[in-house]
């Protein structure tokens, strides 16, 4: 049996893929993002219809508008004529507001778009830090990724929000208002049409700058991010050892680099409009001098140079804002590629798993395991660790730092999967059970606990989300944190703050033992549970722990000695390997290694 779910934690590429093929590709490159954006747009099909039809209907009364008033000139007032022109008037009153109301249902619309579409990324994104292994959160800024949720995040919402109606509207604008011109006067067309290239090469020399540009710019922010969330985090390392100016001189450092970046990528990006609206006023003088000259020579009318100034100048403006568009996009674009990074990430794979149709009794058994971080890692971090711990016992993991104790706790959770070897849980092997399951059944109690800014309530409900209020204080009295909870404003409804800054360590603590008993756990893991909390605090906590671990397997990590005394056996580790266990009185008589930690009062860090 041992072999047949031996367990190897590098996956094989068919297997990855078969588990994968219904990831989306990474996007690596400007179309293929597009190309996931668009799909992504694509859902609101509905909506997205009626936005396009708005966009055609309000480029359609864009280029209407000119066209009357250059009738009007032509049959109205020129002649001098009277009649027809309270009709004319009264077509163009309604095509100016037919346009507003167009434009304006146009931008609601696309905008509910927008939002949805981002909606979805945001909830894509965080849905997959739901599903990513602990290890990829252990060698990534949380600032950056916090970044990538929400400055990448605005650069795509406000880009769909404008950019997609801007660029739809100005092809149809462009390809309508060339149509007419050339209807018009071929000539005057041909002579609109010089600056064309002129604006294709200046707009290409620019964007060519900016791409690279704003990508780094983005890649920049998510690293001063990723430094000011440590930063704030370790405040008081920072202050604890006088590191102020150093931290203000990285931080200068890196903002000054994103300064520069930034500064570059929106000097070349504003070049752009300068040159637009320099190459608008040339065309707009060529058409008017040549324009005029044509109608002297009776070969154009007033109406139809009128016409023309104003198409040459509707013509450019589409040029123009395809241009500006175009930098937001890139902007957006590199945003939008960070975040579809993560995306595809690999998420944690689960194979061939089966449901759990019982509770676990909590008997754990370690068969031949190696285990390390990477790799290429040498040597491991667990070495050949064979061990076994009975269903209902309490074992503690003693040893220096670096020893792998935590490590074992890791594996036993699958926050990180064995190199080699078996782990089995009632004789079942663990990567048979799906991490969720596994987790479901077992409640953690670590050195720094961590709580919500949320209330008491919340904070434990956290262990059973169907717990009752009476269960809550029911595990609150158990855990000894029912009296300080009674002390506080609102009782069980009060609302820590950030990081529970408002309660001491020891009560955090307390909190944590309470949410765990709401979570009846089959298997309880406490990560030095008391090693930051001082000795009188500690006998208090203790009370909890030992009612907490009652009737449980409970494993414990350990950082000072004398706390594992009542542990039904000690394991003793050292660099990776379990160099002897037992129970502490036949430890201590065997005189080894556990038994020269004692007697020199060496700390299980």
């Amino acid at each position: 049996m041992l072999n047949a779910f031996r367990y190897k934690s590098a996956l094989t590429k068919e297997e990855i893929m078969q588990h994968q093929k219904k990831k989306n590709q990474k996007a690596s490159n400007f179309g293929g993002t597009v190309k996931r954006i668009w799909h992504l747009v694509d859902e609101q099909r509905g909506m997205l219809i009626l936005v396009l039809f708005m966009v055609l209907l309000s480029s359609a009364f864009m280029l209407l508008g000119p066209y009357l008033i250059g009738q009007l000139i032509d049959k109205q007032i020129v002649p001098k004529k009277i009649e027809g022109l309270a009709t004319t008037i009264f077509v163009l009153i309604f095509v100016y507001i037919a346009l507003s109301v167009t434009l304006f249902l146009q931008n609601y619309l696309m905008i509910g778009i927008a939002q949805q579409t981002v909606f979805r990324m945001r909830t894509m994104l965080f849905k997959k830090y739901q599903t990513l292994p602990i290890s990829f959160f252990d060698r990534r800024q949380h600032g950056d990724l916090m970044s990538r949720m929400t400055n990448d995040m605005d650069n795509v919402s406000t880009t769909l929000n404008s950019t997609f109606i801007e660029v739809f509207s100005s092809v149809l604008i462009l390809v309508g208002t060339f149509s007419i011109m050339l209807f018009l006067s071929p000539l005057l067309t041909l002579l609109t049409m010089i600056i064309i290239p002129i604006m294709f090469f200046a707009t290409r020399w620019i964007t060519r700058r900016t791409g690279p540009l704003f990508k780094k710019q983005q890649t920049t922010l998510g690293e001063l991010n990723g430094m000011v969330e440590e930063t704030v985090s370790g405040q008081l390392v920072v202050k604890a050892y006088s590191q102020e100016q150093r931290m203000i001189q990285d931080f200068e450092r890196q903002s000054r680099k994103l300064k520069t970046i930034g500064y570059w990528a929106n000097i070349y990006s504003g070049a752009i409009p300068k040159v637009m609206n320099s190459l608008n006023n040339l065309s707009f003088a060529i058409v008017a001098g040549f324009g005029g000259y044509l109608a002297y020579k009776g070969h154009v009318t007033i109406g139809t140079i009128v016409i023309f100034v104003e198409y040459a100048r509707q013509f450019t403006r589409p040029l123009n804002e395809l241009a500006n568009q175009f930098n937001n996009v890139l902007s957006a674009i590199a945003g939008a590629e960070r975040v579809f990074e993560l995306i595809d990430e690999e998420e944690e794979v689960e194979l061939d798993t089966v449901p759990l149709l019982k509770r676990l009794q909590g008997e754990i058994e370690f068969k031949e395991v190696y285990f390390k971080y990477n790799k290429d890692q040498q040597p491991y971090t667990l070495e050949n660790i064979n061990l076994k711990i009975e269903s209902g016992k309490t074992v503690a993991f003693v040893g220096a730092t670096g020893a792998g104790k935590t490590t074992i706790m890791q594996l036993m959770t699958r926050f990180y999967d064995i190199t080699d070897g078996e782990i089995t849980i009632d004789e079942q092997p663990i990567q048979r059970i799906s991490r969720q399951e596994l987790r479901h059944q077992m409640a953690f109690v670590l050195q720094d606990p961590f709580l919500f800014e949320a209330s008491i309530f919340e904070n434990i409900r956290y262990g059973r989300l169907d717990a009752t209020d009476e269960e809550i204080i029911d595990a609150c009295k158990k855990a000894n944190a029912h009296d300080f909870i009674c002390q506080l404003e609102g009782g069980y409804h009060h609302v820590l703050t950030a990081e529970a800054g408002d309660i001491s360590q020891g009560q955090k603590q307390l909190l944590s033992i309470a949410r765990a008993l709401v979570a009846n756990p089959a298997i309880l893991l406490l990560d030095e549970a008391t090693s930051s909390i001082d000795t009188v605090t500690e006998l208090e906590i203790q009370k909890a722990l030992d009612y907490l671990m009652e009737g449980r397997t409970s494993i414990v990590i350990a950082h000072r000695l004398n706390t594992v005394k009542k542990a039904d056996v000690i394991f003793v580790m050292e660099n990776g390997r379990v160099v002897e266990h037992g129970k502490p009185s036949d430890l201590m008589q065997k005189q080894g290694r556990y038994y020269e930690m004692m007697n020199q009062g060496i700390s299980s860090m």
